[in-house]
Parts: C-alpha cells; sequence; structure tokens
C-alpha cells in the first residue's frame, strides 16, 4: 500500500525543500476553507488550526498525550474550533497515505483514523511494517481493499493534497509540525496544555465577551 503513492509524491516534496529558506510569519489570518478538517463549534469565538504530518513523532505526542484533555475542555464544550491541516514529512509516503485513506474514510470518520495512525505509528517505526497496520485501519473505516487501491490511486485527491501542502508552504510559511495558530497567534512545536490555556485566554480576550445568546444555539456544535 505505501509504495504506491511515492512517486506521485515528489512535487510534495519538493515544495518541503523550500521552507527552511522561507521566513516564518509571526502570524497569519484565520480562514477556514471546505478543504479543512475539523472538529467543534463552528461558529466559536476561537480557532485553533494545527498544521501537522501523520509521519511527524511531535504530532503523534500531541494527539496521543495531550490533545485528549484540549479537545475535552475546549472542543467538546464548544469554546473552541479546532482545525487540522496535513503536512507532509518524512517518510512522505507515510503520511500522505495516512491522509488519504482519512480523507476517503469521510469526514466523519476522519480524525478516528487519523487517531488510529497516529497511535499505530510507534509500532510502525519500530518494525518497519507500514503496510498492514495502514491496511487494518482502513479497514477498520470500512473500506474494502478495492475501494483502498482506489482511494490510492486518486490522482485528483492526490494533486489537491499536494496544492495544498505547496499552499501552506508559500502562504502560511509553514517549516515544520507541528505548528499552531490560536486566531493568528502562532506557536511552532508540540505545545502543552498550559501554553494552549494561555494562547486560548488571549484570544478570548480579543474578541471579548460572549453574545448572551450564544447558549440557545446547542445545534452550531457538532
Amino acid at each position: 500500500m505505501i509504495a504506491i503513492e511515492r512517486r506521485r509524491l515528489i512535487q510534495a516534496t519538493a515544495a518541503l525543500g523550500l521552507a527552511a529558506a522561507l521566513p516564518a510569519a509571526a502570524a497569519a489570518p484565520v480562514r477556514v476553507t471546505d478543504a479543512d478538517m475539523s472538529m467543534g463549534n463552528p461558529n466559536a469565538r476561537v480557532t485553533v488550526i494545527e498544521y501537522g504530518s501523520a509521519s511527524c513523532t511531535h504530532c503523534a505526542h500531541f494527539n496521543n498525550d495531550i490533545f485528549p484533555a484540549f479537545k475535552a475542555k475546549y472542543v467538546d464544550t464548544g469554546r473552541v474550533r479546532y482545525v487540522f491541516r496535513e503536512f507532509l514529512t518524512e517518510p512522505v509516503s507515510l503520511a500522505a497515505v495516512s491522509f488519504l485513506i482519512a480523507r476517503c474514510a469521510g469526514k466523519d470518520k476522519y480524525f478516528s483514523v487519523l487517531d488510529a495512525v497516529f497511535h499505530a505509528q510507534a509500532d510502525i517505526y519500530k518494525t518497519g511494517d507500514a503496510d498492514a497496520p495502514m491496511r487494518k485501519i482502513a479497514q477498520d473505516a470500512g473500506l474494502s481493499e478495492a475501494q483502498q487501491t482506489a482511494c490510492l490511486n486518486d490522482k485528483a485527491a492526490i494533486d489537491a493534497l499536494n496544492a495544498r501542502v505547496k499552499g501552506y508552504v508559500d502562504n502560511d510559511k509553514i517549516t515544520g509540525t507541528p505548528t499552531f495558530f490560536v486566531d493568528g497567534e502562532r506557536m511552532e512545536g508540540v505545545q502543552t496544555l498550559d501554553k494552549l490555556d494561555a494562547a486560548i485566554a488571549r484570544a478570548e480576550a480579543k474578541a471579548g465577551p460572549p453574545p448572551h445568546h450564544a447558549h440557545r444555539h446547542p445545534s452550531t456544535a457538532h
């Protein structure tokens, strides 16, 4: 499975090669698009964007050890909208296959697939076998062998992934993962819950008090 995509991901790899020469920006505007994968209240006063890679060990550490508490405190309560943006780091093929499979599984299963990859990552690197774990993750998400093959050979999806990564390098000056933006405040590297608490508090202070009617619309959270 992993070998299928490597020859088509040269563009993404080349884009990453430019990253080191680009100066990091202090902040970036918060703009969530239809291409973004997100969870939480879309009308939350604060948006937290993470640029991460499924093959990044630091991203796995954040997902496995820090994100559950962050999600319970901010996403599940409707205070924060969380957005994950896909970036490609070495081994690029593992990251790309993970993202392609996650998107093929559908938006309702996207984050569960990504979570499974992050939890399998250490064993993948220890054994050197990515194929078997990725097949199981895809099967658990409801994708048949035929659907997996079609997913990993979807040129339009591969091109779209490459284009997103190139855009994050060119426009958002992303040079490594994980990188976070808390309503435009840039934070590089793994963030502790305490650091995210402080950044979210600053963002909420700038946003001002929540509207009095906000609690009347629980349907906005998903």
